[in-house]
């Protein structure tokens, strides 16, 4: 989780794009086009075995924001991907 938002934080889309579980990925083109905000911090709220419950917060067009969800993440060849989340 902490090394997506750094990746999204730093502008690296294809490690995003790599850590996305095939199965629900978009495509890296659709990635790059989406508007990114500036991420400006990250706060863990809980986790389990799959799952990882986060607020990140960013600024976009001067104003701030933040996204919280709980994501889902599968393991797939030893390593663990991101599945899907709900944004609450």
């Amino acid at each position: 989780m902490r090394a997506r938002y750094s990746a999204y934080a730093l502008g690296r889309l294809d490690f995003v794009h790599a850590s996305w579980h095939p199965r629900t990925r978009p495509d890296l083109e659709e990635l790059r086009s989406a508007p990114q905000p500036e991420w400006t911090g990250l706060e863990v709220h809980g986790y389990g075995e799959d799952w990882v419950e986060f607020t990140a917060r960013f600024t976009s067009g001067g104003e701030a924001g933040a996204l919280h969800e709980r994501s889902r993440f599968a393991r797939r060849a030893g390593r663990w991907f991101y599945l899907d989340g709900d944004l609450t």
